[in-house]
């Protein structure tokens, strides 16, 4: 019997394509769940006027930003609670909203104390890695608050100027 020898165009196929298999596996980034890519939201928390050490609960808590008509979605609207999250645009260096406490819909008029508050800043992106991409940052955080006739919002003092995490508070309100 004769045997035929491997045709060498053949093994050299198969070893460029394992060779390229090989490359193609050490290209992939080991980590590729982002566990740290959100942009942060910016932290409220509520205090008592008269206690300014204690925490104070807003009832029926709704907050709407201007321009775009929607109460925010990053907590659960006409709630009762003494901290919320809200987010910032990182398209301009400031974002307004409507702090209503005592929120309530009555035939589609919005009735509870409104407030309008105007937070700016300046905002940037940091880059994470390539599983998370960018994320916003805002530095330099300050508030303005519209007085009116009926405020329930007191003061506003600001505890962390640059938002970079959600692990602690960014802005007190007193009411």
């Amino acid at each position: 019997m004769h045997s035929r020898p491997f045709p060498i165009a053949s093994i050299l196929i198969v070893c460029s394509l394992t060779l390229l298999s090989v490359i193609f596996m050490a290209g992939c980034e080991k980590d590729d769940i982002c566990g740290d890519g959100d942009t942060p939201l910016l932290i409220v928390r509520f205090y008592d006027q008269a206690d300014p050490e204690s925490t104070k609960t807003v009832a029926g808590i709704r907050v709407i930003g201007i321009g775009n008509g929607t109460a925010v979605s990053s907590f659960a609207d006409r709630s009762t609670l003494d901290s919320i999250g809200i987010p910032l645009r990182l398209d301009m260096g400031a974002t307004d909203f409507v702090f209503i406490t005592n929120s309530e819909d009555d035939n589609g008029m919005e009735i509870g104390n409104q407030d309008t508050l105007r937070f700016t800043y300046i905002p940037s992106s940091t880059f994470v890695s390539r599983a998370c991409g960018f994320i916003g940052q805002y530095e330099d955080l300050s508030s303005e608050l519209t007085t009116d006739a009926d405020n329930w919002i007191q003061s506003i003092e600001i505890s962390t100027p640059f938002v970079q995490s959600i692990d602690s508070a960014h802005v007190k309100i007193f009411h």
